[in-house]
């Protein structure tokens, strides 16, 4: 990893001119280049390495090989690519326009919106471009006026030089107008509602298509100020951080800087000439060229006169993630914000038997009502975990075996993916409560614990390091299905012995023939033959703790599910077994052993943080 050269796409539209060809010695063949993508993953025209042992590969094949920490832990939270980068020559004027928010274009185009910005390179004595409306109008008047070719009248024409920064938010009307060389850098979205386009007609003769309708649904309509907050930044949002570097070759004649394994950087050349030294490796620049630096390439030394723009995604201010817990009854959704906090969370009948298909449907319909209800914008949501009963593959986020919701072989990840705006991970149920407990429950303080749920059967999820431990291969631990007794009872996996078969809610109900409430209760009522099923049942338990510690290591063991409430006031007993009988004993560091806090809503949180 390191630096590369990037190839543009270029685009010949028809108001378009001839400067970057004969100015910035762009390669093109045609008669007119209106636009470059200089740094592009988008589908429509990606840009080309062009530089390297790699150089013929498109960008997404180049990142694809060297994998997604090439683009830095700041872009997780992207679907894809998270932007696009454009040199622009408007010979002519762009037509009058406007782009929907993500909200709208996901919703009605299945693409994100776009904000962009500007950084004016060059524009003649008149030059100027619309932004924003003059004044408030209505959306009858703005209909009247589309109607009438009188919106020129309320546009607010802004005149431009060179350098200047204009940050045009979704919603807000805009067009370049004539005469003006400029870099754009945007979300990667090609979503543009054309409002008025001067009567021009395209190439094959007819007008233009105009976009009314949407655009009157997502326009901004009252006056924008001029956005001066990005100090010292020329532009920040959640989708780009860009930096204005000049180098005039005598005073000021070398930058330093570092790319960090948070973002990848961008450096595109205004002007001058130079070189570029990263990772070892020192590549020429001239005016116009654009390079690419992958997350983590460390220190970088520009050297020469330039002027450029250097591009990064930082962190997302406030992001908030979905949790999931799927179970063979009830689905729960809930809302996670940066505390580990549910803001708001729904709970759904699965009706897994309508198909994994109708299920995910179902859910990423929820989880965007949610986000809606609450007034959260789609953009602030970074990501979607879902736990799942089951055999779970975590690295290609499919449902290999799931007893409880009858699934088999189910690419949930990408079945979920396909309908929200957001990466999908999935893990195993149990994991991802003893996740959400570690990170906002009992477990918050430790890196690592193991929590046993005691239900109608015993799962099991282990954090070791901060992480979800799985082992090397599929299927993760069933510390449920350790043997305590050899030959023991029949337990529902088929074996013997197992500690499901002695600790699970159904097994007290086989021991005692009534409910555990009952059974807790007449114990602590002096009832001698329930509290001699209770003590049983403290002892075996006890005994899987025992293996669990002597394993692991663990700083906690956690008792959560229906039964863990039960369980409290024989904490001490539970402590007393493992410095009884722990290789070591007292003399070694025993863990402590409590009681899981978050309940039901353990799961959401830990799916959250997947």
């Amino acid at each position: 990893m390191g630096i590369v050269r990037l190839k543009p796409s270029c685009k010949d539209y028809i108001w378009g001119g001839r400067r970057l060809i004969e100015e910035y010695g762009k390669q093109y063949d045609g008669d007119v280049l209106a636009e470059c993508w200089e740094l592009s993953c988008h589908p429509a025209g990606p840009s080309v390495v062009d530089s390297g042992p790699l150089a013929g590969m498109t960008l997404p094949e180049y990142i694809q090989n060297l994998g997604k920490d090439a683009l830095g832990s700041n872009c997780r939270r992207f679907k894809d690519f998270p932007i696009l980068i454009k040199f622009i020559d408007a010979r002519e004027n762009l037509s009058i326009q406007v782009h929907p928010d993500n909200r709208y274009a996901l919703q009605h185009e299945g693409q994100y919106g776009k904000t962009e910005m500007w950084y004016v390179m060059d524009a003649g004595p008149e030059a100027f471009l619309y932004y924003g409306f003059k004044r408030e109008i209505s959306r009858e008047e703005f209909a009247r006026r589309i109607r009438d070719d009188t919106l020129l009248e309320v546009l607010n024409a802004v005149p431009v030089h060179k350098g200047d920064v204009l940050f045009i938010e979704a919603g807000t009307i805009h067009a370049i107008g004539r005469d003006i060389l400029l870099a754009e850098i945007q979300q990667n979205s090609n979503v543009t509602y054309r409002v008025y386009d001067y009567g021009r007609v395209g190439k094959d003769g007819r007008k233009r298509d105009l976009h009314i309708e949407k655009a009157l649904a997502v326009t901004n309509r009252t006056p924008v100020i001029k956005n001066s907050g990005s100090y010292p930044h020329v532009a920040d949002c959640d989708y780009f951080t860009v930096d204005h570097v000049t180098l005039d070759g005598k005073m000021m004649k070398m930058l330093e800087g570092t790319v960090s394994e948070e973002s990848f950087a961008s450096i595109l050349i205004l002007s001058g000439e130079g070189t570029i030294t990263c990772h070892g490796e020192t590549l020429p620049f001239r005016k116009g060229d654009s390079f690419f630096l992958t997350a983590g390439s460390g220190e970088y030394r520009i050297e020469g006169s330039a002027d450029a723009l250097v591009t990064r995604i930082r962190e997302k201010a406030a992001p908030v993630r979905v949790g999931v817990e799927i179970g063979g009854m009830h689905t729960r959704i809930g809302l996670v914000d940066i505390h580990q906090k549910l803001i708001t969370d729904l709970v759904m009948p699965t009706e897994a038997e309508r198909g994994a298909q109708s299920v995910a449907e179902d859910i990423a319909a929820r989880i965007l009502r949610l986000l809606d209800e609450t007034g959260i914008g789609v953009d602030q949501c970074v990501g979607a975990g879902v736990g799942v009963p089951g055999t779970v593959d975590r690295e290609q986020g499919i449902v290999r075996y799931s007893n409880n919701i009858r699934w088999e072989n189910v690419n949930l990840a990408e079945l979920l993916g396909e309908l929200l705006p957001v990466p999908v991970r999935i893990a195993n149920n149990a994991d991802c409560a003893a996740l959400g407990e570690s990170v906002a429950g009992a477990g918050r303080d430790c890196q690592d614990l193991v929590l046993l749920t005691l239900g109608t059967g015993v799962g099991s999820g282990i954090i070791l390091n901060g992480e979800i431990y799985e082992g090397g291969r599929l299927g993760g631990a069933e510390l449920g299905h350790m043997v305590i007794v050899e030959n023991g009872e029949p337990c529902s996996c088929g074996r013997r012995g197992c500690l499901e078969a002695y600790v699970s809610e159904r097994a007290l109900i086989r021991e005692a023939g009534k409910a555990a409430n009952a059974v807790f209760a007449e114990a602590a009522a002096g009832d001698a033959a329930m509290g001699a099923v209770v003590d049983a049942y403290v002892r075996r338990l006890g005994i899987g703790i025992v293996n669990i510690i002597n394993i692991f290591r663990p700083q906690t063991v956690l008792l959560g599910g229906a039964m863990s409430a039960l369980l409290e006031p024989f904490l001490g007993r539970l402590k007393e077994i493992a410095a009884q009988n722990c290789f070591g004993g007292a003399g070694g560091e025993l863990p402590d052993i409590g009681v899981a806090q978050l309940g039901e809503k353990a799961g959401m949180i830990g799916a959250a943080n997947l």
